[in-house]
């Protein structure tokens, strides 16, 4: 079950608990599930109850007793648990499987994961002013919704419907993929910043730790290939691991799970900077759990490192296709 579908039986659960009286709500129209926090447990955690709770007229922990009784009997839940003032803390069964499942799905399909046709037959008219921040956006725009099967005209005539705010200097003096991060980053009504920052190494640069997170996965796998081993999806976790990598690799699990999501609301909503951020979410989660790709002293090549070598090249693809996307470049080295 991936993170969109338990989205979806958590607003059933509560369809349900309205049907049946127990609750007097409007559904939501969505529902955000994530890894749990510290004193959580399981896969994924809700606050949904604490959402519900004040248009309910009922503590946010009976809200979540309600709405544990009906999530625990949803196909592909193995355990419902409420803790503190009332998150639902859900696990999935086969959980290693749906994990491994949706590495093979990455690596498979490469930098087009995501990709789909929910947009296929449809022309999106973007008409912009002569202005270089637009025409990047408009330059991005054609590669996103490109990439859900739609296919974006560009004009420059009125009335115009798509209208960044300009950059105030130069972006040209950056670099061609700088500048670019530097016009697509920010949201549309923000004014970008044209400056050198973008271009230092360091974990100040958005930029730089994308791209740094790309290479390193690449890295890694030519660091596996000389200690003779090689990736394999599968089982990630491992009973001894501390709290903060278990929570890490879930992180890291789910934001990948969300990549598709976040390319389709991209390209309906036109808006590349949405993109950008997502990746930078990635890149993050990445650099948390490279540490335990691989062996460290003695330690012998085990599954699990090949399972978290095959997570950390899976990551490496998401960042690199979404580079692509936003026409930068992702390097093998850096």
């Amino acid at each position: 079950m991936t993170p969109v579908e338990l989205s979806r039986s958590v607003l059933r659960a509560v369809r349900r608990a309205v049907d049946e009286g127990e609750l007097s709500v409007a559904v939501p129209q969505r529902a955000v599930v994530v890894p749990p926090g510290p004193g959580g447990c399981g896969d994924y955690a809700t606050n949904i109850a604490l959402q519900l709770a004040r248009p309910a007229g009922q503590p946010p922990r009976r809200v979540a007793e309600i709405l544990q009784q009906h999530l625990a009997r949803t196909d592909g839940v193995a355990d419902v648990v409420v803790t503190g003032p009332g998150f639902i803390n859900i696990s999935l069964q086969g959980a290693a499987g749906s994990a491994a499942a949706l590495i093979s799905e990455i690596l498979r399909d490469g930098t087009a994961y995501g990709h789909s046709d929910a947009l296929a037959g449809q022309v999106v008219e973007v008409r912009i002013p002569y202005d270089v921040r637009a025409e990047v956006v408009a330059d991005a725009l054609v590669r996103i919704v490109g990439s859900q099967g739609g296919r974006v005209e560009v004009d420059h005539r009125e009335p115009v419907n798509l209208r960044p705010v300009p950059a105030p200097d130069d972006p040209a003096l950056l670099g061609p993929d700088a500048a670019r991060w530097a016009l697509l980053h920010p949201a549309a009504h923000d004014r970008p910043r044209i400056t050198a920052d973008h271009l230092v190494q360091r974990e100040s640069n958005p930029l730089f730790r994308v791209r740094y997170a790309c290479a390193r996965t690449r890295a890694l796998s030519r660091n596996a290939a000389d200690l003779g081993f090689t990736s394999e999806p599968g089982d990630v976790g491992d009973p001894g691991d501390p709290g903060d990598v278990q929570e890490g690799m879930g992180g890291l699990l789910f934001l990948l799970a969300d990549h598709p999501r976040v390319l389709a609301r991209a390209a309906a909503q036109r808006t590349p900077d949405s993109l950008a951020r997502h990746l930078v979410t990635v890149a993050d989660a990445v650099l948390d759990v490279l540490p335990v790709v691989l062996p460290r002293g003695d330690e012998k090549p085990s599954a699990a490192h090949r399972a978290r070598l095959a997570l950390a090249e899976a990551a490496g693809t998401v960042l690199a296709g979404g580079l692509s996307l936003l026409g930068i470049d992702a390097p093998q080295h850096l």
